[in-house]
């Protein structure tokens, strides 16, 4: 189980930011699902790499995610007068932040201690304290009672992986979604994995790109986090890149089942 953002094949030079000495970051229940016999190396697993950068370098995670919008189609897609969402893999709120006008209870589940203070911060910023709950939490031991929300919604934070999802954290999600409501993948690395397990596949259309909030920052970020794509980017020389540009698929798609009542 990780933090809101499921690597897949990009960010590979991230790893070289980490050694193993910086391990020790974790608590012991993130050790123990992370790193499960007590040792590993960043620089070889780009996914620890990731974990990481969540608990140590939460607000240059912030600059990736608060750029990366989803597809307007996938936030129109997500229902509305709900009374409880529940939003597991929050991170720092990509997806949280729509999430508060949609339903009179919304519950943000995180493993990752940084993330969640950045979270609570941005929610209080913007007046949305007292409707929206951000708690610790992993895929496959969710702390929520069971046919407990309407929506239930991962963003950019599912895999097949047991560490961040799984067959454990699909049945967790749908163990908290009430009968008749909805769990939906948003952002999904493999939708394949998804039908598979009866869910339905939306995808909107149109081009679309990352608008980074600096031509400078578009170079930094790229550098970091699409390293094969960077000097393409420099060319480019404009703070607005495609995401064919980056080497990864667009946040247009979504994978959801709607629970049997």
């Amino acid at each position: 189980m990780g933090g809101p953002e499921a690597p897949a094949g990009r960010g590979r030079e991230l790893r070289r930011r980490y050694t193993a000495a910086d391990l020790g970051v974790f608590t012991r229940e993130e050790a123990r699902r992370f790193i499960p016999r007590g040792d590993g190396d960043p620089q070889d697993d780009v996914v620890l790499a990731w974990e990481l950068l969540y608990r140590l370098e939460p607000e240059l995670y912030d600059r990736l995610a608060g750029v990366e919008r989803l597809h307007p189609g996938v936030v129109g897609w997500l229902p509305c007068g709900l009374d409880r969402i529940a939003e597991v893999g929050a991170g720092t709120g990509r997806l949280t932040m729509e999430l508060v006008g949609r339903g009179r209870h919304v519950v943000a589940v995180e493993p990752a201690l940084p993330l969640r203070r950045i979270l609570r911060r941005k929610l209080e910023a913007a007046g949305h304290g007292d409707r929206a709950r951000v708690i610790g939490g992993f895929f496959d031991q969710l702390p929520l009672p069971g046919d407990s929300a309407d929506l239930v919604v991962a963003c950019s934070a599912f895999t097949p992986s047991p560490g961040h999802g799984g067959e454990a954290g699909l049945a967790e999600m749908e163990r908290v979604c009430r009968p008749d409501g909805r769990v939906a993948i948003i952002w999904p690395n493999n939708l394949d994995w998804l039908t598979a397990r009866g869910y339905r596949h939306v995808s909107f259309p149109g081009p679309m790109s990352v608008k980074f909030d600096s031509y400078a920052d578009a170079v930094e970020l790229a550098e970091i986090f699409f390293p094969k794509a960077a000097g393409e980017v420099r060319r480019l020389g404009s703070r607005t890149v495609p995401f064919e540009v980056l080497g990864i698929n667009p946040p247009r798609d979504l994978a959801f089942k709607v629970l049997a009542g």
